[in-house]
């Protein structure tokens, strides 16, 4: 008998030992692709802080992301790479309208290991295979057309736009040599190898700022969990990290 209570208390004091691990709190994060590093080092710096607190993080194009959600994703806090995604979102009242703020800025510029000399959009024409991330899903990609359309090149390009599925796929291309050059965002640009560099800054005048929005889903607006690491990411601790990485936070 005494036996048989004994394991019983072991079994319970198991239980209650194990019970913090079995009920830490997920937050599920969708997020733009370009922010993939600095959003794993905030979770991380995060994580440590509050240990119950785990992550379950989906990085793709901003597009991609949005479709998931409306067609019912689990996700709690999306980050977009440019305000449409976030307006599609919104207009189906899919975001909590009072938690949408900015998360980062960035700047768009082209990148690639060709040894002709680009140092502008005009150059650009030179080239016979530019990568950029497809316009229908990829924010950079329709920073990079709405740019190539105000400088006045854009049908001089027909034919020689390789589409990527997000920015990070047009960044490798570049980087391997696959293409000539690629229009991707400094703050990616600057995980290039050796090989690649950056070659020119794309005017600011030529297509809309390259804003981050975020917010919480209306599902994530419900967990105390997922406003918490909300207000996080507009902490000075948070807008440090994104610094660090090259992202502007004003």
């Amino acid at each position: 008998m005494r036996m048989r209570v004994n394991t019983l208390f072991l079994a319970l004091a198991g239980t209650l030992f194990l019970a913090p691990a079995a009920f830490a709190a997920e937050v599920k994060l969708s997020v733009a692709a370009s922010l993939k590093e600095v959003v794993n080092d905030i979770t991380t710096v995060y994580g440590k802080k509050n240990p119950g607190v785990t992550f379950q993080k989906n990085y793709g194009a901003s597009g991609a992301l949005a479709r998931q959600i409306e067609q019912g994703a689990p996700v709690d806090l999306f980050v977009s790479a440019n305000r449409e995604w976030m307006d599609y979102l919104k207009q189906r009242k899919l975001v909590a309208r009072d938690t949408i703020g900015t998360f980062a800025f960035n700047t768009l510029v082209f990148a690639g290991t060709t040894k002709q000399s680009v140092s502008g959009m005009k150059d650009v024409v030179k080239l016979q295979q530019i990568a950029i991330g497809s316009p229908r899903s990829v924010p950079a990609g329709e920073y990079a057309v709405e740019s190539l359309r105000a400088a006045g090149v854009e049908k001089e390009l027909a034919g020689k736009l390789v589409m990527a599925k997000d920015v990070r796929e047009a960044m490798k291309y570049a980087e391997l040599g696959e293409v000539d050059g690629a229009f991707v965002y400094r703050t990616d640009a600057l995980l290039l190898g050796k090989a690649a560099k950056i070659l020119f800054t794309v005017p600011q005048g030529l297509h809309d700022r390259v804003a981050y929005p975020m917010a919480l889903t209306v599902a994530g607006a419900e967990k105390k969990e997922a406003r918490e690491f909300l207000r996080f990411l507009m902490s000075v601790e948070a807008r440090k990290i994104l610094e660090k990485y090259g992202f502007l936070v004003k």
